[in-house]
């Protein structure tokens, strides 16, 4: 418990180093699946005054269970997605610039190339605005997650990635915006030039992501 609540805090502490918040926007939670237990960032904390004892615990009702602090507002997202995704430990919400736009525009991230292919296997879905009221946006997570892609841009919103760990979640959160940001000027350098930037086509898309998933990239 104690290695995931440290887990948990050190991964909040790389949203604000990867250029994934400001100010007191976005959090990172994991869960320990045996105890019932989520730890999560404090609501409204600043990541430069953010202790490891300043991380909350709470159950699955949102009952804190460790801690003095109010835990984030949106704990009642994360418990919606550990309570409908069953093999996801780390959850991480921003609203990081370059995929926020394509929030802001309600635009899936298309697949342009290689390296979103590996990932995410494909394009990175948007979702229609939901409020924040109740299981709205848990709901509409569910509604729109691909398969196989661990990040969603909530429209008019931001980001949600969701993986194995809270390290994981948030690769996925910083690869989102990298690709967002990639994609966001390739759209507009194919303006300039006169060339509509389509994405790749499926079975390349597919190759690439079975190889680096268990296809032979990196270490056994």
């Amino acid at each position: 418990m104690k290695n995931l609540k440290k887990s948990v805090y050190e991964a909040n502490l790389l949203l604000p180093r990867y250029g994934l918040v400001v100010g007191t926007q976005g959090n990172v939670s994991g869960m320990d699946r045996k105890k019932g237990i989520i730890y999560i960032k404090p609501s409204g904390v600043p990541y430069e005054n953010l202790k490891l004892t300043d991380i909350v615990g709470i159950d699955i009702n949102g009952n804190t269970v460790e801690g003095k602090l109010k835990p984030s507002v949106d704990w009642i997202h994360h418990v919606f997605i550990y309570a409908h995704m069953k093999d996801v430990c780390g959850v991480v919400h921003t609203h990081s610039p370059y995929a926020s736009v394509f929030a802001a525009c309600k635009i899936s991230i298309p697949c342009l190339t290689t390296g979103q292919a590996d990932v995410f296997g494909g394009e990175i879905p948007v979702s229609d605005y939901a409020d924040n009221r109740g299981n709205n946006i848990g709901k509409s997570i569910l509604n729109y997650k691909r398969e196989g892609c661990p990040s969603i841009i909530l429209g008019s919103h931001g980001v949600f990635s969701f993986d194995i760990t809270p390290e994981k979640a948030v690769f996925a959160a910083l690869m989102t915006e990298y690709f967002a940001k990639i994609n966001l000027f390739a759209i507009f350098l194919g303006k300039t030039k006169g060339i509509e930037v389509k994405p790749m086509v499926q079975a390349e898309i597919e190759k690439w992501y079975k190889r680096y998933h268990g296809g032979g990239y990196g270490q056994k």
